[in-house]
């Protein structure tokens, strides 16, 4: 996705290698463009370290005693300096710090390999390499150079003839017919970014409406039906938080105490504590009636049946937990939608409750189709391939908690197709397979889809995984995945897991993420979602996350998921991720 302009503030940028003089003719357009009345913003983008304060000065000092963020003010000016010394702040956050109210013109001059329109500056004695033959967001050049290209080009020492350009492409039915265009592209079914693949498909499945009560101790990875309020206060009743002695907190400054008992956890003391007594009492024991203090058994002097605490410093309440200090009688604890793992059933299990109220199992009907493709433990036969990408499917479906409905291999038959295909829309809630469901593929799958379905065929604009097919059979949501083994599961991520989530009933659609820093450089294609496997571990010396690839990206090398617990996810408008730099992951644990 190319970035075009800004709380419809156009931007463009200048292009070019150092020292072809970007600085020196944005000096020089600048007057011509005001004159005309513009307003414009500048952002220039630094690959070196820089201070645009002087040291000496109060600012400076300031910035350098420890100021995170440092404003300056003036009658004539302001300025914010904001360090960043563990990740460089984004492109689209730096836009934002525009006063865009305030401009007609954002002009750019660096960030070459971030996707939004510029126009490249070249000078043949500088002798670099063209960029506009790789990067699709140049739309002119200026240069000295005699060129044959379909770009509007002019001379980069002719001031007039750029000034021309950059005054049409600010003008606003220029402005207006571009973004249309960017609209349509970005819309079209047959072209559809990550998100709004997405979004369609979240809008077009719906959470079942069944379910079922089970015991608890069955409950892991289900989600709950119910809203969930606490029959009971917890703890039950005021108890000791650490093993020691209960006393009176008023009597703190006594010298010693008579030890009148010694109470365990399950048991308790039957008489109310008098001034001058203690009780030795265990962690979760209940508190004598009359005690609201503990101190803690390793402040204690004990001689014989008395005891006493020294210099023990003692607050009044300490060391003591209250009843209903977690939750109170009919509080609420878990809403409706909550996916159950170990700390919710062992919560739900202090509540006393041993069953409890789910949404029914997902059940998903799931096939593989072609005469070419062979289940494990068969001779392999010539031009043949083992069917992986279903065992694939089905393991990350138990992982999701489904109930599989394993179809096996489908023959290329179109009456077998039809009447499994059929027979799976009506005894499952959701229906899978990979492969043969791309534009172009003449497969009879093809056919049993749009006598029964309604299914479209989408490019996702992401790599792996481009092809998808998603519609419904009779009703009943359907995916078409594509072929290669990394395609099929980076599909299934981003698509088809939120999808069964919020069939689940589960709030939390979409796949978690995170922020690494690349140990390596990444490079992508402007454009595009770029999903990378990699490796993520955490970095002593910075603190941080970092990540790296696990090498070779081919779509259909399957041990290079293995080898990953995340995946490096490139958002389309950026084609290059330098050494350093931060990155955003999708961890894979728990996950596939």
């Amino acid at each position: 996705m190319t970035i075009k302009s800004i709380n419809n503030v156009p931007l463009l940028g200048f292009a070019a290698y150092s020292g072809t003089g970007k600085t020196t003719l944005l000096e020089a357009l600048l007057p011509k463009l005001t004159a005309t009345g513009l307003r414009i913003g500048v952002l220039k983008h630094a690959h070196h370290n820089f201070d645009v304060d002087k040291p000496g000065k109060d600012s400076y000092r300031l910035r350098k005693a420890g100021a995170s963020q440092m404003l300056i003010s003036s009658r004539y000016r302001h300025a914010l300096m904001t360090e960043t010394p563990d990740a460089e702040a984004s492109f689209e956050y730096l836009l934002t710090r525009f006063d865009h109210q305030a401009l007609d013109l954002i002009l750019v001059e660096g960030c070459k390999n971030i996707a939004f329109p510029k126009i490249e500056l070249n000078r043949k004695e500088v002798g670099k390499p063209w960029l506009h033959p790789s990067d699709d967001n140049i739309i002119a050049i200026a240069s000295d150079s005699e060129l044959d290209v379909r770009l509007p080009t002019m001379s980069i020492n002719d001031l007039d003839a750029i000034t021309t350009f950059i005054l049409n492409y600010v003008n606003p039915e220029a402005s207006q017919s571009n973004k249309e265009a960017a609209c349509c592209d970005t819309l079209s079914p047959a072209f559809l970014s990550v998100k709004q693949g997405q979004k369609q498909i979240l809008n077009a499945v719906n959470a079942l409406a069944t379910h079922e009560t089970i015991p608890l101790i069955h409950s892991y990875g289900r989600t709950l039906a119910k809203s969930i309020s606490s029959p009971i206060n917890v703890p039950a009743f005021t108890n000791s938080a650490m093993d020691g002695y209960a006393i009176i907190g008023a009597d703190a400054g006594r010298e010693q105490f008579k030890v009148v008992a010694s109470v365990m956890a399950g048991s308790g003391y039957d008489q109310e504590l008098r001034s001058g007594e203690s009780v030795q009492i265990m962690t979760g024991a209940p508190m004598p009636a009359g005690a609201d203090t503990v101190v803690m058994r390793e402040q204690a002097n004990v001689d014989g049946k008395l005891v006493s605490f020294g210099d023990a410093s003692i607050k009044t309440g300490q060391n003591v937990r209250q009843a209903g200090e977690d939750l109170a009688i009919n509080q609420p604890v878990f809403d409706a939608g909550t996916l159950l793992q170990a700390p919710e059933m062992g919560m739900i299990a202090s509540l006393g409750l041993d069953s409890i109220t789910v949404n029914r199992r997902l059940k998903v009907a799931i096939f593989s189709t072609g005469d070419e493709v062979q289940a494990p433990g068969t001779p392999l036969q010539p031009h043949s391939i083992y069917d992986s990408n279903r065992f694939t499917i089905m393991a990350m479906l138990e992982k999701l908690g489904c109930e599989i409905v394993d179809l096996g291999i489908l023959e290329d038959d179109e009456s077998i197709m039809e009447n499994a295909i059929t027979k799976a829309s009506s005894d499952a809630d959701l229906v899978i397979t990979s492969g043969g469901v791309s534009v172009g593929d003449a497969d009879f799958i093809k056919n049993v889809l749009e006598k029964h379905g309604n299914v479209d065929f989408w490019r996702i604009n992401m790599r792996p995984g481009r092809p998808l097919a998603f519609g419904d059979i009779n009703g009943t949501p359907f995916f078409g995945l594509p072929g290669n083994p990394v395609a099929v599961m980076v599909s299934f991520i981003n698509f088809v897991e939120p999808a069964i989530k919020k069939m689940q009933g589960v709030e939390q659609f979409v796949p978690h993420k995170a922020v690494a820093i690349a140990s390596e450089p990444l490079r992508s294609r402007q454009g595009r979602t770029e999903f990378s496997r990699g490796f993520y571990e955490f970095s002593e010396e910075s603190g941080q996350l970092t990540v790296r690839t696990t090498g070779k990206q081919g779509s259909g090398i399957l041990r290079s998921m293995s080898e990953a617990n995340c995946l490096i996810e490139i958002a389309p408008h950026i084609d290059t991720v330098k050494e350093g730099e931060s990155v955003t992951i999708i961890p894979l644990q728990g996950r596939i």
